[in-house]
């Protein structure tokens, strides 16, 4: 497969390790530690996220998607009902929960210039139109 022919998100595809000091939270307290991998598997993207909270408690928590831009079914319990996971560019790979077909949430994953690291931007809507906004820095792993 040609370079020119390679999806999108081929460049996010790995394991990441969050840097604990890169973190800039609005919304909760920034993890101890934390791993990010995402996997392709049949046409389909798997996210899987494990951290350490600022309390030292473990969590874990995964989900996939047709990375095609369009929401999709999802379990979400009241947070979420659909998902879509939208390769914008080689660099930048999002995704957004929503609720009744209204966005909740987007996560913005964006790769430096050499793919080493990873960006994650997550902003919620609330209620009251407030978008706290969470930032942190991934380091490819090995």
């Amino acid at each position: 497969m040609s370079e020119k022919s390679e999806p999108l998100w081929k460049g996010f595809i790995g394991t990441w390790l969050l840097d604990p000091a890169s973190g800039q939270y609005e919304q909760g307290e920034p993890p101890r530690s934390g791993s990010y991998r995402i996997e392709e598997a049949g046409g389909r993207l798997a996210f899987h996220m494990e951290w350490i909270d600022a309390a030292g408690e473990a969590h874990a928590a995964s989900f996939t998607g047709t990375p095609d831009g369009k929401p999709e079914p999802f379990a979400g319990g009241d947070l979420a009902d659909a998902l879509s996971v939208t390769p914008v560019s080689r660099r930048e790979l999002n995704s957004a929960a929503y609720w009744k077909g209204r966005e909740r949430m987007i996560a913005s994953r964006q790769l430096d210039d050499d793919g080493g690291a990873m960006r994650v931007i997550q902003a919620v809507r609330l209620p009251g139109g407030e978008r706290p906004t969470n930032i942190a820095i991934y380091l490819r792993g090995h």
